[in-house]
């Protein structure tokens, strides 16, 4: 039983990145708005209810891989080593990100991850969508502060601030790769960008956020 039970969700897993893969290649060589689900489901040899019980909306067969980043904030600040703040935390992850050229801070000049963000920042419909995994991300953050007894409000507030921080930073990036620039060279900007951002939430937020074991 438990044999099948792995068969099948590795087939469901193989079905996911297929459709996803599928979509992904449609959507950069037509562009979003001229693909329909449809196109997707005939491409991938499914049938639409099938798709959809795999994916809410068009959109999320672009944005279904942030899903695996959504609880990043949420563990580093959970995990984080005793002494240390919860903005140290996400600043230190950060900043080692990008001397990885990590994708998810923007600063990564791979052609097919620039293809991708142009894709991403230039549908709008895509960019509505973000709110709902943006929104997870920060509700999962909130809920770890609200376990180490800060209150909902600033738990709420605090995740907000972190979690756009990372965000907008990543745009920033994004906007250096997109006028040309190689990853390499925008590097030393991207880090200072990254420590000036993470020095104004700790200004009022480390006042606010204890430091772990504390």
């Amino acid at each position: 039983m438990e044999n099948t039970s792995g068969l099948r969700e590795n087939k469901k897993l193989r079905t996911r990145r297929l459709l996803a893969a599928t979509a992904l290649e449609l959507f950069l060589e037509r562009g979003f708005d001229a693909v329909s689900v449809a196109d997707v489901a005939a491409a991938a040899e499914v049938s639409k209810p099938t798709l959809f019980r795999y994916f809410p909306s068009k959109e999320d067969l672009v944005l279904d891989r942030f899903a695996d980043h959504q609880d990043e904030a949420a563990r580093l600040v959970r995990d984080r080593p005793v002494g240390e703040t919860p903005v140290t935390a996400v600043r230190a992850h950060f900043l080692a990100a990008l001397a990885e050229r990590d994708p998810i801070t923007g600063l990564c000049d791979h052609p097919n991850v620039l293809a991708f963000q142009r894709l991403l920042y230039g549908t709008a419909s895509l960019e509505s969508r973000m709110a709902h995994y943006t929104a997870r991300e920060v509700r999962l953050l909130a809920a770890v502060l609200e376990a180490e007894a800060v209150d909902p409000l600033t738990a709420r507030l605090a995740a907000g601030y972190l979690v756009a921080a990372r965000q907008e930073l990543g745009r920033e990036n994004w906007r250096r790769m997109d006028a040309g620039r190689s990853a390499d060279e925008a590097h030393p900007a991207a880090v200072a960008d990254a420590e000036r951002a993470f020095a104004l939430l700790s200004g009022g937020l480390d006042r606010s956020l204890p430091a772990r074991g504390a």
